[in-house]
C-alpha cells in the first residue's frame, strides 16, 4: 500500500485565516508590474482629466491635493499590508525551519538504525569468513 504524504506547504496554506490569505494576495498584487502600470496609468489619467479635459471645472486642479491625499492613504495601507505579509513570511520561515529540523532528526535516527544493521551484517560476514577459514 502506498502511503500518501501531505505536502507541508499545502497543509500550511489550508490552515491560513481569511485575513492572512488576503494579505498574501494584496502583497503579491502590489508587488507586480501590472500594479505599477495600472498605478502610473491612473495617475496620468488623473492629471490629464484635471489639467486638460476639465481645466475650467476640475474637481482637483493642479497641484492635485486630493490625489496627494489618496496617495498618502494608499502608502499608509501598503505599509501595514507589507508588515502583515512580512510577519506572515517570518512565521512561514520559522515553521519551515522547525519542519526541516524534525525531518533531520528522523533522518538521523534512520541513518543510525541503518548503520547498526550494517555493523551487524559486517559482524555476521566476519563470522562466516572465520568459519570458512577454519581447518
Amino acid at each position: 500500500m502506498v502511503e500518501m504524504r501531505v505536502n507541508w506547504h499545502r497543509q500550511h496554506k489550508e490552515g491560513l485565516s481569511a485575513g492572512d490569505r488576503a494579505a498574501d494576495r494584496l502583497r503579491n498584487g502590489m508587488g507586480s508590474w501590472p500594479f505599477v502600470g495600472i498605478f502610473v496609468g491612473f495617475m496620468v489619467l488623473w492629471a490629464a482629466v484635471n489639467s486638460y479635459v476639465l481645466a475650467t471645472n476640475a474637481w482637483d486642479p493642479y497641484p492635485y491635493i486630493l490625489l496627494n491625499l489618496f496617495l498618502s492613504m494608499l502608502a499608509g495601507l501598503q505599509g501595514a499590508i507589507l508588515l502583515i505579509a512580512a510577519k506572515r513570511q517570518d512565521a512561514i520561515a520559522s515553521a519551515m525551519a522547525q519542519h526541516d529540523y524534525e525531518t533531520d532528526v528522523r533522518a538521523a535516527a534512520q541513518i543510525e538504525m541503518l548503520m547498526d544493521i550494517n555493523a551487524e551484517q559486517l559482524k555476521l560476514l566476519q563470522e562466516l569468513r572465520d568459519l570458512r577459514d577454519k581447518p
